[in-house]
């Protein structure tokens, strides 16, 4: 037993030294200039530069970071909400209500999972120029409000999470379709969503080919203004950290204020099954 768990609690130390080394060296890279990002061996202590870097990386033109941040909280916010709303609201139409077409429209949502994001720029760009979206924040906000993948995760957590006798009884309550989500299926789903939640906000943050494609870079988001600092001749590697570093901690804050409910949401759902 007692080896065991020595090298369980030394996998685990290993695991999370790997994990956070590189944004200790990222913070490291970001307090320090551009003459010692060579050096070797490499400084591992912070230096005295950090305020001097973001002073400068908001002062950057070509890359607009602060109008990148605002860009991409707004949608990564916007399509969060969509996404969790619309996909639990579907999930709950195809797990526990009754309607023609239900297999075969369940398989068709199913189906455009398989294709790959890089196949749709094009055509999706097109109906951007139609609808007069370029540089438009809508632009990278509306054809993201739904998810195939939200709508199958919600389905397979409403299966098993909402039992078809707390259905019958709020019917029998007097309960419209829609109250009964309201009020019965959206708690219980709770857990499933706040995880649905995080991983939406993640991959909206992240995204930097479709508003590389659709957008300019007068009105960037914050991926998209990360690639603006570096430029053909010259790269400011301090900048580039101390940019990476600021558009990180967004992440950091929304997995610290909600990882506790997530996994204690998950640990409680797990209970009730």
């Amino acid at each position: 037993m007692r080896k065991s768990g020595a090298l369980v609690y030394g996998t685990l130390i290993t695991a999370i030294v790997l994990s956070a080394f590189p944004l200790y060296w990222l913070f490291v890279v970001a307090t320090r200039t551009n003459d010692v990002v060579g050096d070797w061996p490499p400084p591992l202590l912070p230096g005295d530069n950090l305020w001097d870097n973001v002073t400068r990386l908001f002062a950057a033109e070509q890359a607009n970071f602060l109008t990148g941040l605002v860009n991409s909280a707004v949608a990564s916010i916007t399509v969060t909400v969509s996404v969790v709303f619309f996909s639990s609201l579907a999930g709950f139409a195809f797990a526990k209500l009754k309607f023609r077409g239900r297999g075969a429209l369940l398989v068709i949502i199913l189906a455009t999972m398989m294709i790959p994001v890089q196949m749709g720029i094009i055509p999706l760009y097109m109906i951007m120029v139609e609808l007069g979206w370029q540089n438009q924040l809508e632009a990278i906000i509306v054809p993201f409000l739904v998810s195939a993948f939200g709508v199958f995760l919600m389905r397979q957590y409403a299966e098993k999470a909402v039992p078809d006798e707390l259905i019958e009884a709020a019917r029998i309550d007097g309960c419209s379709t829609f109250r009964i989500y309201l009020t019965v299926v959206l708690p219980a789903l709770r857990p499933g969503a706040a995880v649905l939640g995080l991983f939406t906000f993640m991959a909206t943050w992240n995204e930097f080919l479709w508003p590389l494609a659709v957008l300019e870079a007068d009105n960037p988001t914050v991926q998209f203004s990360l690639s603006q600092l570096s430029t053909t001749y010259y790269t400011d590697y301090t900048l580039m950290f101390t940019g990476a570093l600021i558009a990180t901690l967004p992440l950091m804050f929304v997995f610290v204020a909600f990882g506790k409910q997530i996994v204690g949401g998950i640990m409680e759902g797990a209970v009730k099954a």
